[in-house]
């Protein structure tokens, strides 16, 4: 009886989910709502990308939702996810369950305090070539491994807050759990959004950790270089009496 949904409802076989999922989104097109579904996923990767991936990979990190998070990959998978919208710092979704009208899900995510983005700045001087490198996650190991520490570019549990108006008194439902997945999802067509999400301006992100390596060059051309060979060395080198 840990889920509301499942005790009092037959829960819907995938055909029946995946029908009453397409029926919802035919009828808001209608209607003339600009809904954003996640598509039927193929195959048991929920994301490709590498912004996809390590979302999710973050996700599945915290025991917290470790128990949580099965009944959500069935339901983004079989496009139960008819609608999804990310803005910063906030996801807004609608998710098909046992009844015939969507479930709505709020997700809420703090932002990313500017001690960590200075912190993660300054890592990235001198590693990150351009935006493109950085949006297509084409950056060397040790940034990836930076951005996936605990507590650092990825939001932890404490940091992500949400609501469902489905009556399963869970901690976390599988609608909110589909969601969560759903991001991943969405990131692989759109990987910028993680940084809308994360409220991250990411063209001033990436100036920053340029003009931080252009100032390192330049501090490192005013030092005196320790290889500098004085006239005695030079004239011994080439032969000069």
């Amino acid at each position: 009886m840990g889920y509301y949904d499942d005790y009092y409802f037959k829960q819907p076989t995938v055909g029946e989910l995946r029908a009453k999922a397409e029926k919802m989104i035919k009828k808001a097109n209608k209607k003339g709502e600009n809904w954003n579904p996640v598509p039927v996923i193929d195959g048991r990767k929920i994301a490709k990308s590498w912004w996809g991936k390590a979302w999710c990979d973050n996700l599945e990190r915290y025991a917290d939702y470790d128990n949580r998070l099965e009944r959500g990959r069935r339901y983004v998978r079989h496009g139960a996810v008819v609608d999804l919208d990310i803005t910063e710092g906030k996801v807004t979704a609608k998710v098909m369950g046992s009844g015939s009208e969507p479930y709505d899900i709020n997700v809420d995510i703090s932002p990313l305090s500017e001690e960590k983005v200075n912190h993660i700045v300054s890592e990235c001087s001198g590693r990150l070539a351009n935006a493109e490198a950085l949006i297509s996650g084409k950056f060397p190991d040790e940034l990836k491994e930076l951005f996936l520490e605990k507590g650092m570019l990825f939001p932890t549990p404490q940091e992500i807050k949400f609501s469902c108006s489905c009556p399963d008194w869970a901690y976390m439902c599988k609608h909110v759990a589909a969601v969560l997945y759903g991001v991943g999802a969405r990131l692989d067509t759109d990987p910028v959004l993680f940084f809308t999400l994360r409220r991250i301006n990411i063209s001033e992100f990436v100036d920053a950790a340029l003009m931080n390596r252009v100032e390192t060059m330049l501090a490192n051309a005013d030092a005196k270089s320790q290889r500098i060979m004085d006239k005695n060395e030079i004239d011994g080198l080439f032969g000069v009496i």
